[in-house]
C-alpha cells in the first residue's frame, strides 16, 4: 500500500487565512445595517413633522402680524375690531376695490374695521382654498380700553389651530398696544 505524501495531506503546510466572509458575519451585518436605516427612517419622520410645524406656526405669526397692521392703518376703529371667528357672510359694502375698478367704496372706520376682520377672518380658516395651513384654525381679536381713558389701548390677538402632522392644539397669541 502507497502512502500519501505529507504535503498532499496538508501537514507541514501552513494554513492559509480565509480570503471571503462567513454567513454569519453577513448576517450581523445586514442586521446593523437594517437597525441604522430605520434609525435614519424615524430622524426623516421626526424632521418632516418638525417642518410642519414650523410652518404652521410661521403662518400664525404672520396672520397675527397682518391683524396688528390693519389695527394699526385704522386707529380709530377701536372697539369694532373686536371679534371671534368664524364671520359668516361679507359685511357691506365692502371696502376694498374689485378687478374691475381698483377704487375701494367709500367706508366708515368702522366698516372698514368690519371688512377687515372678514378678510383676516377668510385668511385664517383657509375660506375657498382646497388646501389649508392647518387643522380647524380659529380666531379671536379682544379689545381692553385704556383704564384711564386717555392713552394706549390692549388689543389681543389670538389663533388656535391643531398641528395636521401631530395632532396637538396649539394656540398663538399677542396683546398688540395701540
Amino acid at each position: 500500500m502507497r502512502q500519501a505524501h505529507p504535503l498532499a495531506l496538508g501537514i507541514g503546510r501552513k494554513a492559509r487565512p480565509s480570503g471571503g466572509f462567513t454567513l454569519i458575519e453577513v448576517l450581523v451585518a445586514l442586521v446593523v445595517l437594517a437597525v441604522g436605516m430605520l434609525g435614519i427612517g424615524r430622524l426623516m419622520l421626526y424632521t418632516l413633522q418638525g417642518n410642519s410645524s414650523a410652518t404652521s406656526r410661521t403662518i400664525a405669526v404672520n396672520l397675527v402680524a397682518d391683524m396688528a397692521d390693519r389695527i394699526r392703518a385704522n386707529r380709530s376703529a377701536t372697539l369694532n375690531y373686536a371679534g371671534a371667528s368664524p364671520i359668516a357672510t361679507a359685511p357691506t359694502p365692502a371696502c376694498a376695490g374689485t378687478a374691475v375698478n381698483f377704487a375701494a367704496a367709500s367706508c366708515t372706520a368702522a366698516q372698514m374695521a368690519l371688512y377687515d376682520l372678514y378678510q383676516w377672518d377668510t385668511q385664517v380658516r383657509c375660506v375657498g382654498s382646497p388646501s389649508c395651513w392647518a387643522a380647524n384654525p380659529t380666531w379671536s381679536v379682544t379689545y381692553v380700553a385704556n383704564a384711564a381713558g386717555v392713552g394706549p389701548n390692549a388689543y389681543t390677538i389670538t389663533i388656535n389651530w391643531l398641528e395636521q402632522a401631530t395632532n396637538q392644539a396649539l394656540t398663538y397669541s399677542v396683546v398688540v398696544i395701540i
